[in-house]
């Protein structure tokens, strides 16, 4: 009997125009938790919707074997009936019905004439018990963070009797506590024999879970290695094709004269009694770059969309942009007084995915481009050209869908919106997010680029080490305000930990 649970030989898969997949080759062995590494575009979304049923058999040339034995999938259910389970980025769940629910959504439990409703949610705590999750499965599903919404549609995989696990960015969204909780889940699940094909951007979890790694580059397998005997800049090597000896491609630049203050700034949700900032004061450079870290629920993206006029409750405190009051109630507000806002969330909240390239980087100063009242196309067109060219955006036609792009492509689309604005200063949240290692370094030089022009940057972001890389000056936040402020020069990992955790004396909490 075969050692490996899955074997990929000699896949080839081509879609009009291009080859996405050149003869490329996976093997994972029983047990194992198996890395795949590679950069958008490198194949590996199109390998597992191979291996998933999304793209059936005779579409694709090459052999998969499951425990040794030649399989064919027709569509997506023969793939699960054979053991194989995927989890998306995007995630399959109904947030308006229950947890037990959408547990079994897709299984022959739903599709009883009578539903025996005990039954039902016995059975799903049973699940959620098992990897043990305390969550009530009668609770509403959209109750629950993302994180924990992550992990239930783990329970949904194993519900199918999953031998093969495929997780796709499955931290993209989770708390540091969430990632932690569920590399134990897969460690567990390890030890009772589910094989995992893990495909993460972050490689700090890679070294941490992965038993092996194969590399993907350009449709191509490059390697595939013992994870005890590499190191995360021997992957990152192997998915660029070159060295990079800086991840964080910080330069010197001219700082210049104060254009934002925030003074004493409180504000609240809708409610009047959900206080979610308070008393925040902080300044911000022209050509500065401002890193803002904390943890979690600290409350960092909460005040800088309220700062963008994202929020329509109750605020107190003084906001000056070049030294003028900024009344800022709504995002036009904003723009008009020279902020621009990159969301963390791309795909819900920065980008139209069914529209073309071209709208959505001129989406954001639509006056530009209306010079007698209506779109002028050609002028729409020719601006786009203009500001995506200086971003390095790949795509075969600026007419293209924007959901057909990759990661770190839909990310230049959406500073290219906000770039059209001609911002004074430029909020990015979660800049590098679900993007891969070489789009990472584009995004670095481009806000180098930017802070050289004297825009003033302010950069939110989860992973310290960004943080620590790129910025000139660091904000950290916990509970709703800002505990401490780092030079360059003066800060850890553990300096910035440290003020992450500090509580506010009164110990009155950010979040209700």
């Amino acid at each position: 009997m075969s050692g490996y649970a899955l074997q990929m030989k000699r896949i080839t898969k081509a879609f009009p125009g291009v080859k996405a997949l050149d003869d490329v080759t996976l093997s994972v062995k029983k047990g194992e938790i198996h890395a795949l590494c590679g950069e958008n575009g490198a194949g590996k979304s199109t390998l597992m919707k191979i291996l998933s049923g999304v793209y059936p058999a005779g579409s694709f040339d090459g052999e998969i074997l499951i425990d040794g034995k030649e399989v064919s999938f027709r569509d997506i259910r023969g793939s699960q009936d054979a053991g194989v389970a995927i989890i998306y980025q995007e995630l399959a769940l109904v947030p308006e019905m229950t947890v037990g629910e959408n547990i079994f959504l897709s299984s022959d439990l739903m599709r009883e004439k009578v539903l025996n409703w005990n039954k039902l949610y016995v059975e799903a705590k049973r699940w959620l018990d098992q990897i043990g999750l305390d969550i009530d499965p009668q609770r509403k599903l959209g109750e629950l963070t993302v994180g924990k919404q992550q992990l239930i549609e783990i329970v949904k995989a194993l519900t199918k009797n999953a031998e093969i696990l495929i997780l796709d960015e499955p931290t993209a969204a989770l708390t540091e506590s969430e990632v932690k909780i569920l590399m134990g889940i897969l460690k567990d699940l390890q030890s009772k024999g589910v094989t995992c094909i893990y495909i993460s951007h972050k490689l700090g979890e890679v070294m941490a879970l992965a038993d092996s790694v194969t590399v993907l580059r350009d449709g191509r397998t490059i390697d595939t290695l013992n994870a005890s005997e590499i190191t995360e800049d021997t992957i990152v090597s192997k998915m660029v094709g070159r060295s990079l000896t800086d991840y964080f491609p910080y330069e010197a630049h001219e700082i210049g004269e104060e254009t934002l203050n925030v003074h004493n700034y409180s504000f609240y949700h809708t409610s009047a009694d959900e206080k979610v900032a308070h008393n925040v004061s902080f300044t911000l450079r022209k050509g500065e770059i401002l890193g803002v870290s904390g943890l979690m629920g600290a409350g960092r993206s909460e005040l800088f969309i309220s700062l963008f006029g994202g929020y329509p409750g109750k605020k107190s405190g003084e906001v000056t942009i070049d030294g003028k009051p900024a009344n800022i109630k709504k995002p036009s507000d904003a723009i008009r007084a020279g902020l621009a806002y990159v969301s963390e969330d791309r795909k819900r909240y920065g980008l139209i995915l069914g529209m073309e390239i071209t709208k959505n980087a001129t989406l954001a100063a639509l006056q530009h481009v209306m010079p007698k009242g209506l779109i002028d196309s050609s002028l729409e067109l020719k601006s786009a050209e203009a500001i995506t060219s200086k971003l390095n955006l790949k795509a075969h036609s600026l007419e293209a869908k924007v959901d057909q792009l990759s990661g770190g492509n839909q990310q230049k689309v959406v500073l290219s919106k906000w770039l059209f604005t001609d911002p004074k200063i430029l909020i990015l949240d979660e800049p590098t997010r679900g993007i891969d290692v070489g789009a990472k370094t584009e995004i670095y030089k481009i806000i180098n680029e930017l802070s050289q022009q004297g825009v003033g940057i302010i950069m939110i972001s989860s992973e310290l080490p960004e943080v620590l890389g790129m910025s000139d000056r660091i904000l950290v936040m916990a509970d709703g305000t800002i505990s401490g402020e780092l030079s360059r020069e003066e800060a850890t990992e553990e300096s910035v930990m440290k003020l992450a955790t500090r509580r506010r004396d009164n110990h009155e909490p950010a979040f209700k």
